[in-house]
């Protein structure tokens, strides 16, 4: 008997998601160097600091994401993520101090955050609007980043198709296949999120306007509506990401000809996570769409 579609896709994802949290995770590494050559402009207009001095925690270990351009897919499943997961990472790993800096100006990362109710309560938020944190830090600057003669938008184009960002396509694919084998509920919450401020697609979840509760449509679908993830689930809240934010706000979020020129249009993010002045956690990008699973990095400092 032929396997069935699903059957086939399942298949797939047993050997893709394995393979690619394998792949940039590191544990244990050692002594930073480049941390001390990268500083960093808060957002609400204090002094500067050194990424080195951020990271210094002595009451417990420190989580810092490396973003993209405000208008970036990565950059908004990083703070969409970082809203649902920050209360987890508090009490059950014991990250006591979380930063992220965006590459874009004060103004951009302002709008960002209001569009996904990010709080900046818990939050440190950086800009650079050179992308040049993410540069020392080794993140993937994608398809042909020294190349000044190409348009920025082609090569984003491009990367679209893998180009410099082997990742991207697998990750695409996976919003619209699901994923039988690891939950990853901040996706309902940035759904919500996104209802709630009136972006489209909004048939996704039923809330209810008393009490909040919230009836997800995604799990009466047959015989996978019980996975983790459930198909189509991500792909819709892309697809209401890239219209309700990044193209409804591209004014407001796009990179200037400053960052265009430095190349953030196609450079990616990362995270790390550090504890006593040791890496416990590394994560960098491997392409668009592909930012570094939450739950994965939960179970890795959980152990």
């Amino acid at each position: 008997m032929k396997p069935s579609l699903v059957q086939a896709c399942v298949a797939l994802l047993a050997i893709w998601y394995p393979m690619v949290d394998a792949l940039a995770p590191t544990i244990g590494s050692s002594t930073r160097q480049w941390s001390k050559d990268i500083s960093l402009t808060p957002l609400n207009g204090g002094g500067q600091t050194t990424l080195d001095e951020y990271l210094d925690n002595t009451k417990g270990r420190s989580l810092f994401i490396f973003g993209t351009y405000a208008a970036d897919f990565n950059a908004i499943e990083y703070v969409q993520r970082l809203r649902y997961y920050l209360p987890i990472l508090k009490s059950e790993c014991n990250v006591s101090k979380f930063g992220i800096v965006l590459n874009c100006q004060p103004e951009a990362a302002k709008a960002l955050l209001e569009t996904v109710d990010l709080s900046t309560s818990d939050v440190d938020v950086f800009v650079d609007n050179t992308g040049e944190a993410g540069k020392k830090f080794g993140v993937e600057r994608g398809w042909l980043p020294d190349n000044e003669d190409v348009n920025p938008f082609l090569k984003l184009f491009g990367m679209l198709w893998g180009l410099g960002a082997w990742a991207t396509l697998p990750a695409v694919i996976g919003g619209y296949i699901g994923n039988p084998f690891i939950p990853q509920a901040w996706i309902e919450d940035a759904l919500a999120v996104g209802q709630k401020k009136g972006r489209w697609p909004d048939t996704a979840l039923d809330i209810d306007v008393v009490d909040g509760t919230i009836k997800n449509k995604f799990d009466d679908l047959p015989v996978v509506g019980t996975w983790p993830r459930r198909p189509l689930e991500l792909a819709t809240l892309r697809l209401q990401s890239m219209i309700g934010i990044s193209l409804k706000n591209w004014n407001d979020l796009a990179p200037d000809q400053e960052a265009l020129d430095a190349g953030v249009l196609t450079q990616l993010g990362g995270c790390i996570v550090v504890e006593n002045g040791e890496t416990v956690f590394e994560w960098k990008d491997p392409g668009i769409c592909a930012v570094v699973s939450f739950e994965s990095m939960i179970k890795k400092l959980k152990n």
